[in-house]
């Protein structure tokens, strides 16, 4: 045994050797295809710094980006029937649903949260795209009911975040049902005088565009984002003619008047304050809060001559 070529070479290696690199230190953007830093592409809300495309966003990470200092509370969602239909296809109903909570870490398609953004207080629901493409089933309905009821009970307004392909498969007319009930959520919410305002984010389609995703008092739209009921592609093979350029993206819908704005998301927690106390008739919020100026000290009163007292007695 060569102790110099099976031991010290092999130990002196090791401690100059190049490290590898974790895989999750750097993202891809899909657009420009930049590799960006994992902390420079979270603080800047998952929008590439280079060509500013809007990559997908966690609705937790949504909500610490929009909250006053990232800190909100959960709102409770009644837990519906699980696998009402035992549908099974490539994989059982209740597989599906532990592999999308095993991979996203949620329970699921949508997280409802209250807390404050600029000293206004609200409530919010955002999609999460990633937990079986955002689909609109029963949970969601309930999800959705329960921060309609939640708002109206304490005054706050609604903000929705829309992110889903349409409505789950896997619970068939269960999940259609969901449509007239969301409505009937942000029916409840005119009725108090509540603003609900919609965020539609890439991709909003199938029935949750036919649904609450459009009843919004004020629509806004993340840039490029795909908003529709039925696909590009599926209107072009059904009336056999080319669609314009952008054609159902965020911008074309804004220029046809189907929304209000097109905000990035870097800009819109600033947008979303100013709408909010605006249609709540809040004052316009504080951008800083500075210390009161300390009270300057009264300056001190002249000193006054004071004469001798009179004597009557004779001077020596």
């Amino acid at each position: 045994m060569n102790w110099i070529s099976n031991y010290v070479r092999p130990k002196i290696n090791s401690l100059f050797s190049r490290r590898e690199v974790p895989e999750n230190l750097w993202t891809k953007c899909d657009e420009c295809g930049t590799m960006l830093f994992h902390r420079e592409l979270s603080d800047n809300q998952n929008v590439c710094t280079n060509c500013n495309h809007h990559m997908p966003i966690a609705p937790r990470a949504r909500f610490a980006a929009l909250f006053d200092g990232g800190i909100f509370s959960e709102i409770d969602v009644p837990q519906p029937v699980a696998d009402p239909l035992h549908f099974r296809d490539q994989k059982k109903y209740p597989d599906r649903m532990r592999a999308a909570q095993k991979s996203t870490g949620e329970a699921e398609a949508m997280l409802v949260a209250q807390g404050e953004i600029g000293g206004a207080p609200i409530v919010a629901a955002a999609q999460d795209f990633r937990f079986m493409g955002g689909s609109m089933g029963m949970y969601v309905g309930n999800a959705i009911i329960a921060a309609a009821t939640r708002a109206v009970e304490l005054g706050r307004p609604l903000i929705l975040f829309s992110a889903a392909g349409g409505a789950r498969m896997q619970e068939g007319i269960l999940s259609l049902m969901q449509m007239p009930r969301t409505t009937v959520a942000v029916e409840m919410l005119k009725e108090a005088g509540l603003p609900y305002i919609v965020v539609l984010t890439h991709p909003t389609t199938g029935g949750v565009t036919a649904s609450y995703a459009m009843l919004g008092d004020v629509q806004i739209a993340e840039p490029n984002a795909l908003i529709c009921f039925a696909g590009p592609r599926v209107i072009e093979q059904t009336i056999r003619e080319k669609l314009p350029e952008g054609f159902q993206r965020a911008e074309y819908l804004l220029d046809h008047g189907m929304l209000d704005r097109v905000t990035a998301r870097t800009e819109l927690r600033e947008e979303l304050i100013t709408v909010v106390r605006m249609l709540m008739g809040l004052p316009p919020a504080v951008r800083g809060s500075l210390p009161a100026p300390e009270p300057i000290p009264a300056a001190p009163a002249p000193a006054k001559d004071v004469a001798a007292p009179q004597t009557d007695e004779p001077k020596a």
